[in-house]
């Protein structure tokens, strides 16, 4: 049997069915209380086994690039409601920045072209969406372990934190920006990059331009598009609906591991 598939399998066996309820969808939410209980109880299992099986440098299997898919749909936002948003796309995000803040010594502001000429990493991977389906892609972008290591992470770090551009239902802290969180263990994976191209061209709107972030081990909402600032957290209980992102305010796992 093929050893990815294989893994898959185990994996799904020990989550206990959770995938299951999950596939009501990205954009189709439900906000049972019971069902958001029965995910939570699966997911320090799943954390625990996965990592457990995979250790740290474990890659997410990669692709050729005559596995790339013809069609990649785009999930979630296709492109922000916002002016803000909207006035960088129109200048061709000449005036965009990536903040980086929160528990560093050093904090950055960096364009896209300081971006692009950081040591880069391109990966075609498989992406899995909780709505069921999955394409192959290839993407481009710098290690985000390369940028906290820029930022220098003080004591007490334990989290990386991504905001971003598009705003769904307002909620919780007033805003229904979009955000989402990984540990320092998935930050520092070699696959985990902030992506800003994609199939050789620069990222699409549709699929999270200027930057998106890329963490192969897990399913596709925890790939963050439209990122406008990572801040670096020791919790996120004071978050949103403190749950560490916008889908787990509503029920979906914070661990997302395939």
């Amino acid at each position: 049997m093929n050893p990815d598939r294989s893994r898959r399998k185990i994996l799904a066996a020990l989550a206990g069915g959770a995938g299951a309820l999950m596939l009501a969808g990205c954009d189709r939410m439900t906000q049972s209380t019971q069902w958001g209980a029965v995910l939570r109880s699966t997911e320090h299992l799943t954390l625990a086994s996965q990592r457990r099986l995979l250790g740290r440098d474990s890659l997410a299997r990669e692709y050729s690039v005559a596995d790339i898919s013809p069609v990649f749909r785009a999930n979630g936002t296709q492109a922000p409601d916002s002016e803000d948003y909207n006035r960088l796309l129109e200048g061709g995000f000449a005036d965009w920045r990536l903040q980086v803040d929160g528990l560093v010594e050093n904090p950055l502001s960096l364009s896209l072209s300081e971006l692009k000429h950081l040591p880069s990493r391109t990966q075609i991977t498989r992406h899995d969406c909780v709505e069921g389906w999955s394409a192959i892609g290839q993407w481009q972008g710098v290690g985000l372990g390369k940028i906290l290591d820029v930022a220098r992470l003080k004591p007490g770090a334990r989290y990386v934190v991504f905001h971003c551009a598009d705003e769904l239902e307002v909620t919780f802290d007033g805003s229904g920006r979009y955000y989402e969180s990984i540990d320092l263990f998935d930050a520092y994976h070699p696959q985990t990059i902030l992506a800003y191209a994609m199939n050789g061209k620069d990222l699409p709107v549709a699929h999270g331009a200027p930057l998106r972030l890329r963490v192969e081990r897990q399913l596709g909402y925890k790939h963050a598009k439209y990122v406008m600032r990572i801040e670096v957290v020791s919790g996120f209980d004071m978050l949103g609906g403190g749950r560490g992102g916008y889908w787990e305010d509503r029920g979906y796992e914070w661990y997302a591991g395939i």
